[in-house]
């Protein structure tokens, strides 16, 4: 989403002295008692300075963590790697509505409640603004949107990687780990000539038949078995219905790309398809991964910041059920496929085939997984990917 307003980006540079300067004397006071702050509710001078001393504390955050709910870290998480720099109401209800799981609060004496099942994604809004999360603008063009504070973003990751790392286990390396660097780049050019070596006629639903699948997965670097009966498969990409998850990201990015063409008689190879495979030039994985991030968002709209934990989380070896324990209290269901499915099956499993982590056994520890030094990188730019703040992938060395 492109913005045209000058006071836009004044907005998004703005930090919490900033917007707090620019609040009404309501909205000042909602959040003076919600942080039971001791001063005079009728001098605005005096309310920003009460707030700003509670919120400049070092355990501010660490204090308002005991009250956050799971809940509460899904959606302040998706907020802090927007790269968005306003939301209009109806998509803080939806990141609300997604976010939400049924939850029950493990209140402490004297905390503050935790959003529960509850509480409406408008309830949660509203309690989101009085604890001085979300301001409306100041212009008349930003004074329906909604805004974070700079700062608090900063501090909230800052936060959150504290306490994501505090929960790892950390393992010595396995004796044998797996390792597919390179191989899906190269599986890609493999898929385009066998579509150029072999007439391929497709069934009534568009795909190819079982039999078609089965002798093309055999010639890849990384054979999958075909896909069997099963819950429903959708939401990873248009062909996950049919074909395996790597395969079925192999196709869709050749269709995506304009190398493949689907025909009433049949799959062919486009003229463009020809020239990918004749120029023996290397297939761009920034796109590739780009391309994932794009297609599995619709399930998992979080991804890029899922990654992006992962990248810093998994630095060394660590096992998966303390990543489930950490990363994976930030990913919510999706139909069938719980929050463990996701990680394992929709993350890490597609991050090892685009060469981005190593999965191994330990004998104690039982599956343990580290990231490449290419999906470190990876990560780190996986929120500019993912939001599209990257432009030119000529800009962009992983």
């Amino acid at each position: 989403m492109r913005y045209s307003s000058t006071g836009e980006d004044v907005v998004q540079k703005m930090k919490l002295a900033d917007m707090l300067s620019y609040a009404d004397i309501s909205h000042l006071n909602n959040i003076a008692s919600y942080y039971d702050c001791d001063c005079k509710r009728n001098s605005k001078h005096e309310l920003i300075q009460s707030i700003l001393i509670k919120a400049g504390r070092k355990e501010f955050l660490k204090e308002q963590w005991k009250s956050f709910s799971p809940g509460d870290l899904r959606f302040l998480n998706n907020l802090v790697f927007d790269t968005r720099s306003s939301y209009s109401l109806e998509d803080l209800l939806a990141a609300v509505r997604h976010t939400s799981l049924e939850e029950k609060s493990d209140e402490t004496p004297g905390s503050k409640p935790a959003r529960t099942a509850l509480e409406s994604p408008r309830e949660a809004v509203s309690r989101y603004r009085r604890s001085g999360w979300l301001f409306n603008g100041f212009t008349s063009s930003t004074k329906y949107m909604f805004h974070v504070p700079e700062d608090l973003k900063e501090r909230f990751r800052e936060e959150l990687s504290l306490h994501l790392k505090s929960g790892l286990q950390v393992s010595m390396p396995p004796e044998v780990y797996r390792e597919e660097q390179g191989l899906i780049t190269e599986d890609l050019k493999l898929m385009l000539r066998y579509f150029q070596e072999h007439e391929l006629t497709l069934n009534a639903e568009g795909f190819m038949y079982r039999k078609q699948q089965q002798q093309l997965l055999s010639t890849l670097h990384i054979e999958e078995s075909l896909i069997t009966k099963g819950p429903w498969r959708f939401g990873y990409g248009r062909s996950c219905s049919e074909y395996p998850d790597r395969f079925a990201l192999l196709y869709d990015y050749a269709v995506a790309q304009r190398w493949v063409q689907e025909t009433p008689a049949g799959l062919t190879l486009t003229e463009h398809g020809k020239e990918c495979i004749l120029s023996g030039n290397q297939v761009s994985m920034i796109q590739l991964f780009r391309f994932w991030l794009k297609i599995y968002k619709s399930a998992v709209p979080n991804l890029p910041s899922l990654v992006y934990w992962l990248g810093r989380c998994a630095k060394e070896w660590v096992t998966m059920d303390s990543l489930h324990a950490t990363v994976g209290s930030l990913v919510t269901p999706f139909y069938y496929d719980t929050p463990r499915m996701i990680l394992e099956r929709r993350i890490v499993k597609m991050l090892l085939h685009l060469g981005m982590l190593r999965l191994g056994e330990s004998q104690t520890l039982g599956t343990v997984i580290r990231m490449t030094p290419l999906g470190i990188k990876a990560g780190e730019i996986a929120p500019q990917l993912g939001h599209g703040t990257v432009h030119n992938d000529n800009d962009v060395i992983i």
